[in-house]
């Protein structure tokens, strides 16, 4: 029997079966939610089995609710392959009024035109994300995400780190695909995520809605937006990216694989936060171009590790990649949420993190200690624009960020005298 690592999300998957009948798991492929799912599950049914999925799908067209009979909670792996379970599932949760009914997964965002009801109050949604540093053993975990915004003063000098810059770049070029985390060797763990991107490209984006589409194409858009990851490129920069390989490609076609590889849980982009702490006009409000994992990013640019070590540069851009993966996972318990700040002066915050009740934090994400200072300066400025605009807009002021933190590559944490704290990524749990 294989071991299960333990995820972040194990704690709220049972807080969403106590408190709904239903509970939904998204997420890209192989990220880990059918076995997170089969850890709570009494019984299963897997849509996909080969064996039975022409049954399975008969008798979903004929009578749903005979798919659902079994012990609770029971697990539906790809629902999606038969979307009127889905209110099959809602009409039940609704006769039964029980919790933990039913566990659901699916590989593609919720396609509401082939279904008749939301399932709001009755099937939950929870987002799943490859594993973290923390999740697949290696960052340490020795500072906490949460403790530090309850507690902005607490001790972190000293407290150090155990990855080297090697150890970050394999761990970005590997991903954090549970399947690549079981194998012996480093050459199979890196071929995991070149295998993700050659399924996703070749059967993927033409099976999530069932338009046909050119797997050729569909990698060179990937690799345009892995080339302009963690930057504000326009769509106008990758689709002239792409043209110039392409003997043609109109923009309606290009939205209809950025929208496939969006609904994959492939590509995500950050918004933009837009305080009103300088005009509208000077906010550059537009999406920065990441992925939901930083290996898929080095596969789509035919990279390596060996050839990250030697461009630490390029590394620089998908090493925020893979912070941004990490934050979004430890401040899930936490309802957080990820954006950044880039205006025309220059000046900005790679990502913006804000908590459900308010609280936020301004993180800059620095590979190496030379850029500490500039990152450093970036979030006082910031948080002197707040303090500035509350001192003139006393109506409405706006809350000054709890929290000032740059990310590093580094190997010990301290806090400046200026408040700001040095953390890396290698320290870094829930």
């Amino acid at each position: 029997m294989k071991e299960y690592w333990n995820r972040i999300v194990d704690k709220e998957l049972d807080l969403r079966l106590e408190a709904f009948g239903a509970t939904l798991i998204v997420g890209p492929k192989w990220c880990g939610k059918t076995t997170t799912a089969e850890e709570k599950a009494k019984s299963v049914l897997k849509m996909q089995d080969p064996d039975m999925r022409e049954g399975y799908l008969a008798t979903a067209n004929a009578k749903p609710s005979l798919l659902l009979k079994g012990e609770n909670p029971r697990l539906i792996d790809e629902w999606q392959e038969a979307p009127i379970l889905w209110d099959a599932v809602r009409t039940a949760v609704d006769v039964r009024q029980e919790e933990g009914l039913f566990i659901l997964t699916g590989s593609t965002s919720v396609d509401n035109s082939q279904i008749h009801h939301t399932g709001t109050g009755r099937i939950s949604r929870m987002k799943m994300y490859p594993m973290s540093l923390y999740e697949s053993k290696e960052s340490t975990g020795a500072i906490s995400l949460k403790e530090l915004f309850d507690n902005s003063e607490s001790d972190i000098d000293g407290v150090m780190s155990m990855m080297r810059i090697e150890d970050l770049i394999f761990a970005a070029c590997r991903g954090g695909w549970p399947s690549a985390l079981r194998k012996k060797s480093d050459a199979a763990k890196l071929i995991v995520a070149n295998d993700y991107l050659k399924n996703v490209c070749e059967t993927d984006i033409s099976t999530v809605d069932g338009v046909m589409r050119n797997s050729v194409l569909a990698e060179m858009i990937l690799r345009s937006y892995a080339r302009n990851i963690s930057t504000l490129a326009k769509k106008n920069s990758i689709y002239k990216d792409v043209v110039a390989n392409v003997e043609s490609l109109s923009m309606p076609t290009l939205d209809s694989y950025i929208t496939a590889f969006t609904r994959l849980f492939v590509i995500e982009d950050i918004d933009a936060w837009c305080p009103a702490i300088r005009s509208a006009t000077t906010i550059r409000s537009g999406k920065k171009r990441g992925f939901i994992d930083p290996s898929i990013a080095v596969a789509a640019l035919g990279l390596s590790p060996d050839y990250l070590e030697k461009d630490l540069k390029t590394f620089g851009f998908i090493f925020e990649c893979m912070c941004i993966r990490d934050l979004k996972i430890y401040s899930q318990p936490l309802k957080g949420k990820v954006s950044h700040y880039h205006d025309r002066y220059d000046l900005e915050a790679d990502a913006v993190l804000h908590i459900g009740d308010g609280r936020y934090a301004l993180i800059e994400f620095k590979l190496g200690s030379a850029e500490i200072e500039e990152g450093a300066k970036h979030l006082l400025k910031i948080k002197e624009l707040v303090r500035n605009y509350n001192e003139t807009e006393k109506q409405v002021p706006l809350r000054e960020p709890d929290l000032l933190i740059v990310i590093t590559g580094g190997n010990m944490a301290y806090t400046r005298p200026d408040g700001v704290k040095i953390i890396p990524i290698g320290c870094l749990k829930d």
